[in-house]
């Protein structure tokens, strides 16, 4: 992914436990070694807390729970690579870091409140390698269709191979709970997406909305 893709982001598994095994994995496919990154675990250090269960944890006493926490500091690096290059601290008062691999690969916590706060804070880094920052160039055309996915899958893929070669991406979304389905059709050809309106409305026997779940509400009159 880290060739075909201008970034890559992962989410989770950066905790101290045995399962949390993303940097392990990241630095084995590129060949790198993880090592213990000394400003992250100072950071570390300094701006997290013990849990309460945990009221005897000393940082300068060796045990299995230190152990654990030094496992998220831990990161892939390449010697040949600037520090500032494949570690960023998005925030004064986060001791989380962002280890970037292969200059692409940016691996983030899953928890989503963090993880939220530290795609913001990349913003400064990702803007300028945009060509579209805004989106304004991008047109979404959604599709609302009361057909299950597996019944559309089919033409989709039909559909993106005549569709992706003019950079239009087709998308599918299940809105689970809800009696339609979405189709959506991004890309910047406005014209030619808006010639592929009408065949996509027919084959997914749906029609064009403005936001999801516009038609659920003239679902629910015809019901009542």
């Amino acid at each position: 992914m880290s060739k075909n893709y201008d970034m890559v982001v992962t989410s989770g598994g950066i905790g101290p436990t045995h399962d949390d095994i993303t940097y392990q994995s990241i630095a084995k496919a590129f060949g790198l070694q993880l090592k213990l990154h000394e400003a992250a675990y100072e950071r570390m250090r300094r701006l997290s807390k013990p849990h309460k269960s945990q009221p005897d944890f000393s940082w300068d006493t060796p045990s299995a729970a230190l152990t654990a926490k030094k496992r998220m500091v831990e990161l892939p690096m390449d010697e040949q690579v600037a520090d500032e290059e494949q570690v960023v601290f998005v925030s004064e008062d986060l001791w989380v870091p962002v280890s970037v691999v292969n200059g692409n690969v940016h691996i983030l916590p899953g928890v989503p409140r963090l993880f939220e706060a530290m795609v913001d804070g990349l913003k400064p880094r990702i803007r300028p390698r945009l060509t579209d920052p805004e989106g304004q160039g991008a047109l979404r055309i959604l599709i609302s269709t009361p057909m299950a996915e597996s019944a559309v899958a089919g033409y989709l893929t039909q559909l993106a191979a005549k569709a992706e070669p003019r950079g239009v991406k087709v998308g599918s979304y299940p809105r689970w709970g809800k009696d339609h389905n979405t189709v959506t059709l991004v890309g910047r050809d406005s014209e030619f997406m808006e010639s592929l309106v009408p065949e996509v409305e027919a084959a997914v026997q749906g029609r064009r909305v403005a936001v999801e779940g516009e038609d659920d509400a003239d679902m629910s009159d015809k019901d009542s």
